[in-house]
């Protein structure tokens, strides 16, 4: 099978599987966005997924990004692409300047940065705030006992565009009450956006809200080492 029709054949599935998990969850399945985690793989690749009608992507690395994206948002100027890893405060005006959202705010020097470098840039990139769910010592995002703090200083203080969560459940839980926990933090702070779900639990993830999902694997197969130098 080509690439092509094989990234044809995923997407298919992964919408339908979507769609699916939308209707059972009463919910209308266009409220879901599908982001297709274009991470390690090359411009070519995600070329083809641009060509077959996919807009909306995420990243993990900054330089990664600004050495795939300029071009192709050349090419296919209505597209979105989501930081989607761990964000270095060092980072944030080229992360401004190249991402449409960013999914990965998880602390205080982090939020200065990003509130300095967007009144001065003059650009507002929605942000999530991402949490920790699993209180994992090796993850990143902020704890959900410090969460309702640091959302409302991130919006009322720093005026940061913060418009959602997300998160990341631990590999070997269910992520279901991850989900759900997400979902009423999002609920108590008068949040409307959720990006939960990666490709082996984003049908569980819509059933729980969320809003966008985070689907690498299960679009492209296995990802490709990125051997660029820089993070």
């Amino acid at each position: 099978m080509s690439k092509r029709n094989e990234i044809l054949d995923n997407l298919t599935d992964v919408h339908e599987n979507i769609k699916r998990a939308a209707v059972n969850a009463q919910r209308n399945p266009s409220d879901v966005t599908l982001v297709a985690v274009s991470k390690t793989h090359p411009a070519d690749t995600i070329q083809i997924a641009l060509e077959l009608g996919q807009r909306v992507f995420g990243e993990n690395k900054v330089q990664e990004a600004e050495e795939k994206w300029p071009g192709l948002k050349s090419q296919y100027p209505d597209t979105q692409v989501h930081l989607i890893g761990p964000l270095q405060s060092n980072k944030t005006k080229r992360a401004i300047q190249l991402f449409d959202v960013i999914e990965t705010l998880d602390r205080f020097k982090l939020a200065k940065a990003l509130a300095r470098d967007m009144d001065g840039l003059a650009l507002r990139p929605d942000c999530y705030v991402q949490v920790n769910t699993g209180e994992e010592p090796q993850k990143a995002g902020i704890l959900p006992g410090d969460a309702d703090t640091f959302i409302k200083e991130c919006k009322d203080q720093m005026q940061l565009p913060v418009i959602g969560l997300m998160c990341i459940p631990p590999a070997n839980e269910n992520p279901a009450p991850h989900f759900g926990l997400l979902s009423e933090m999002a609920n108590r702070n008068g949040l409307s956006m959720l990006s939960m779900g990666m490709s082996g639990d984003y049908q569980v993830a819509v059933e729980f809200g969320a809003t966008s999902v985070r689907v690498g694997t299960a679009i492209f197969g296995a990802r490709p080492a990125f051997r660029s130098g820089d993070s």
